[in-house]
């Protein structure tokens, strides 16, 4: 009888424990951008795609000084030292955003237009779950 109560209690605790394999179980909002401009110095600017995120925190309208190109629910890259090298003008992923993170590595001053809202993000391997 013991063991059978042991048994339940176990098959209890781990149904109700979070998913160990989602990577967004701690309620952390998930957004699909793309790499609309990867120039010098890491001044990127991401567009946001798809995820619902606070107006204050993105431009709804930014035009690149540089190229006189308009775009929309834009925001600069605030966490330069953790951004995937890989990832490539156009490229869309998945990112959370990343209020943990420490930014202290050397980034060359040169400037390049960037929005003035600023985002730290860290990027997932793969699609929001």
């Amino acid at each position: 009888m013991k063991l059978l109560m042991l048994i339940a209690a176990t098959t209890a605790i781990i149904s109700f424990a979070p998913n160990a394999c989602n990577k967004n179980s701690n309620n952390e909002k998930c957004y699909k951008g793309k790499l609309e401009i990867k120039a010098l110095c890491m001044n990127y600017t991401i567009k946001l795609l798809e995820g619902e995120m606070d107006t204050s925190s993105i431009a709804a309208q930014w035009t690149d000084e540089h190229t006189g190109k308009s775009y929309t629910n834009v925001f600069s890259l605030g966490s330069p030292c953790t951004f995937p090298p890989g990832i490539k003008e156009g490229d869309e992923f998945f990112f959370t955003i990343d209020t943990t993170s420490n930014q202290d590595c050397a980034v060359c001053m040169a400037y390049y237009p960037k929005p003035a809202k600023q985002l730290a993000i860290k990027v997932l391997p793969g699609a929001c779950k």
